[in-house]
């Protein structure tokens, strides 16, 4: 990261208590200690409007679009020219990504390697994904016309806004017995990929949360009024 130019680096639930303290980190421990740590990868990521997992499709079928890692660039840079955040996810040394990492990510990048070997040192994954981003970032492209900033309407939802959003979703779904409770875990993966799908525009985000909560709403006050109905037969 330090050779690259990147300074925000977040750490999800690291194996071991001193990771700070890596003495392999030459000229780079400034980087290690103002580096955020999280327990999930929601919190980690919940400021970002663009999540980008990384990895190899040898053993997966991908649930999002996929991205070439040297067709990434250009992407980040229009989300970064409109205002948001972006966060590029790497996974563990051993298992990568999990199904459940990259249902918070809206896109995968993979990095063109030989069919014989794809699969890659973590260390040297993010060091060729951000020599790759760094090199062309910021090259040169024609200026707009009317250049115009981008607008609040215009900011895509955040990871926060699109988790808050599922969260009350999923509630309304359960209140209106919409599948098995054991269909429950399967249902929250399928609507945090969908939601990412949509790109949703943040003040999209708000009014769907709030058409969803008054949904909710009044589904607990048909609830509630059948619990009453009910306790008034059993009185009589």
């Amino acid at each position: 990261m330090a050779n690259f130019g990147f300074a925000r680096l977040s750490v999800v639930a690291p194996y071991e208590a001193h990771w700070r303290e890596a003495k392999s980190a030459v000229g780079a421990s400034n980087l290690l200690q103002k580096a955020k740590c999280a327990e999930r990868l929601a919190d980690a990521v919940r400021d970002c409007t663009l999540v980008v997992g990384t990895g190899s499709l040898e053993h997966r079928k991908p649930e999002q679009p996929v991205i070439p890692l040297p067709e990434l660039a250009p992407r980040l840079r229009q989300e970064i020219e409109r205002g948001g955040r972006v966060a590029l996810v790497f996974g563990s040394e051993k298992r990568g990504l999990t199904q459940e990492d990259l249902a918070h990510c809206h896109l995968l990048a993979v990095i063109p390697t030989d069919l014989a070997q794809p699969s890659m040192n973590l260390g040297q994954a993010v060091a060729v994904c951000l020599y790759e981003i760094a090199s062309r970032i910021n090259e040169t492209k024609p200026p707009a016309a009317n250049p115009e900033p981008a607008s609040d309407a215009a900011t895509a939802a955040s990871t926060r806004d699109l988790q808050l959003l599922a969260g009350v979703v999923e509630k309304t779904m359960l209140a209106a017995n919409y599948s098995p409770p054991a269909m429950r875990k399967a249902n929250r993966h399928d609507l945090d990929r969908l939601l990412r799908r949509l790109a949703l525009t943040g003040r999209d985000a708000v009014r769907i949360l709030g058409l969803f909560r008054r949904i909710l709403w009044r589904l607990k006050q048909g609830s509630n009024r059948e619990g009453r109905e009910q306790r008034d037969v059993t009185r009589k």
